[in-house]
């Protein structure tokens, strides 16, 4: 038996090492405010931090640290539940949060440490850098889902395992990629948890993607050669991007300057913002921008196609963002989130033509500007889009746009009747449209079916289409959440509780058909297959988007409307909660 003294002494000595690591890692717990980075010396053996910039900035603007406006509020007056619609909700909230643990565990089981496992045969996959995508990108779903020893196990594991140094089995890397879902990743672990060894990690992610800015224009190479990077190469401006690796950095490298009051992330973006600023009325379908862009105010508007979805979609959806995540402290984006939204339901908003359709819905579309300038709309449906409804919900609200709120109810049921459109009942990667006659109020199918000569087969029987489809050149299913998210958002801005049913019918099609034997959920081939092909095939492939997106969108859709209410969080391309800044905090 130690005597008295000496066991006082080591429990004296063990509290205090408890508190010292409370203080350190999770000041929260004990009431302390979080500790900022910049409080911190900076490791300066990490590569990221000594390769030196070849165009460095030697100016930086000032963080908006200010006082944040009182914005108006996102959420709906939800009415009191019932018993019975608690019941439901919480079975239907069960029911996913179960998907997730059997996709979560055979990651876990098979593909530990690396970015995907696939979902049939069970083998890791890497093609995000090889630093755990899956895992990062899970983090705050496992925090949301309350799943407390998994996310413990998960940080341990992304602190002590992966170090985004100079090694890497992929090359070049996406420089959009990795900041949406690793760096987007850890800053909304952080803001969820305050484990403050997230924030490191996101620091570390922030100098390595800082690098990727080193060119003369201080615009990103979007494929990113890590290697030449870490030697000190010089690098070359990029001689187009694409819209969206340009312009959806701006959430990620903001609230990373705000964590670490490091002005330099910021300013990288805030340089592109006054760029987009600047040229956005100046292009061929103003307020718009095209998918492919120059690098200067001259040349940015080279492209001349014009849309919401693939290689554009996250640059517009972070507009609405930034006001909210900033509390409206930059005007510029509420700016130009108007503008091209007022733009876009002018030019890339139509009513399809679709059986049980009474011309209330509407799908965003593509403008191609033809050689003499004439803008033209391809009556187009990309899964990628459906994300517009929740956009125009969430910015609807903070601009006190009722028009807005409109044209997101209308775009997200478009997208929930081209879910239901299709036999399978989910929407395929891209599709062409049939579009309701301009002339006319009417959208009814019956009185607008054209007059076919006796014997002649339509479009739809010709290559097995769905009726209203002129066209489906990309028919597979990616595990895609676009369409959730959009439901989800509505849900939250109108409290309109069909929105349920609609989120939970859309849920039972997509596990019906991609659940796998193991019961993970695999991408499919083909929507809408012949006959005799059911069920459709599988990809065996499980993107981290899975777990990290469209699994936490239908988890939150069934939860209590303050689970990450929209007044206080705001989330990224990747669906990472942000804290938003709001008068009082």
């Amino acid at each position: 038996m130690l005597p008295m003294r000496r066991r006082l002494y080591i429990a004296f000595a063990a509290t205090a090492c408890s508190m010292l690591w409370m203080l350190v890692w999770r000041p929260e717990i004990v009431g302390f405010p979080k500790i900022r980075a910049d409080w911190w010396p900076r490791q300066d053996t990490y590569i990221w931090r000594t390769v030196g910039q070849h165009y460095p900035l030697t100016s930086f603007r000032p963080l908006p640290t200010g006082k944040p406006k009182r914005l108006p509020a996102v959420q709906a007056n939800f009415p009191p539940e019932t018993a019975e619609g608690r019941e439901t909700r919480l079975q239907r909230q069960g029911a996913i949060k179960d998907a997730f643990l059997r996709c979560w565990r055979t990651y876990k089981e098979h593909a530990w440490l690396h970015d995907e496992v696939t979902p049939i045969s069970a083998q890791p996959k890497d093609n995000f850098g090889a630093w755990g995508a899956t895992l990062v990108d899970s983090l705050d779903t496992l925090w949301i889902m309350g799943l407390r020893d998994e996310f413990n196990t998960a940080v341990d594991a992304v602190y002590n395992n992966i170090t985004f140094a100079n090694t890497t089995s992929t090359d070049p890397i996406s420089v959009f990629e990795t900041s949406i879902r690793f760096l987007g990743g850890l800053l909304s672990a952080y803001d969820l948890s305050g484990d403050r060894r997230l924030l490191s990690k996101a620091r570390d992610v922030g100098d390595m993607l800082y690098k990727a800015f080193d060119t003369p224009s201080r615009l990103p190479v979007p494929k990113w050669d890590f290697h030449a990077a870490a030697r000190g190469d010089k690098q070359s401006d990029p001689a187009q991007l694409l819209l969206a690796e340009l312009g959806s950095h701006a959430m990620e490298f903001t609230r990373l300057s705000l964590l670490t009051n490091d002005p330099k992330y910021y300013e990288t973006v805030a340089r592109i913002t006054d760029l987009l600023s600047e040229t956005q009325m100046n292009t061929k379908v103003p307020g718009l921008w095209p998918t492919k862009v120059g690098i200067t105010a001259d040349t940015l508007d080279s492209g001349d196609e014009y849309t919401l979805g693939a290689e554009a979609d996250s640059t517009f959806e972070y507009m609405a963002k930034m006001m909210a995540l900033l509390g409206g402290q930059q005007p510029e984006y509420e700016t130009m989130y108007s503008r091209s939204m007022d733009s876009a339901a002018r030019h890339l908003f139509y009513r399809p033509l679709l059986p049980g359709n009474n011309g209330d819905i509407l799908v965003s579309g593509t403008v191609r500007v033809n050689g003499h300038g004439t803008p033209k709309l391809e009556t187009s449906a990309q899964h990628l889009s459906c994300f517009a409804g929740g956009m125009l919900a969430l910015g609807g609200r903070l601009t006190a746009n009722t028009t807005h709120i409109e044209l997101a109810k209308k775009l997200t049921h478009g997208c929930i009747a081209l879910y239901k459109a299709v036999p399978l009942g989910i929407m395929p990667e891209a599709c062409r449209l049939t579009a309701c006659p301009d002339d006319s109020t009417s959208c009814d199918w019956n009185a607008h079916q054209p007059e076919t000569q006796t014997g002649t087969e339509t479009i739809e029987a010709r290559d097995n289409l769905p009726p209203g489809f002129t066209d489906m050149h990309a028919r597979y299913y990616i595990l895609r959440p676009e369409a959730i998210e959009s439901v989800f958002v509505l849900y939250r801005v109108t409290a309109d509780a069909a929105l349920l049913d609609r989120g939970w019918e859309m849920w039972m099609a997509i596990d019906r058909a991609t659940r796998t034997e193991r019961g993970t959920n695999s991408a499919i081939l083909d929507v809408h297959p012949g006959q005799g092909e059911t069920p459709p095939p599988m990809s065996d492939s499980m993107e981290s988007f899975w777990l990290s997106e469209t699994l936490k969108y239908f988890y939150l859709l069934f939860s209590e409307p303050g689970v990450v209410s929209l007044d206080e969080w705001v989330l990224n391309t990747e669906a990472h909660p942000f804290r938003r800044l709001v008068p009082g905090r």
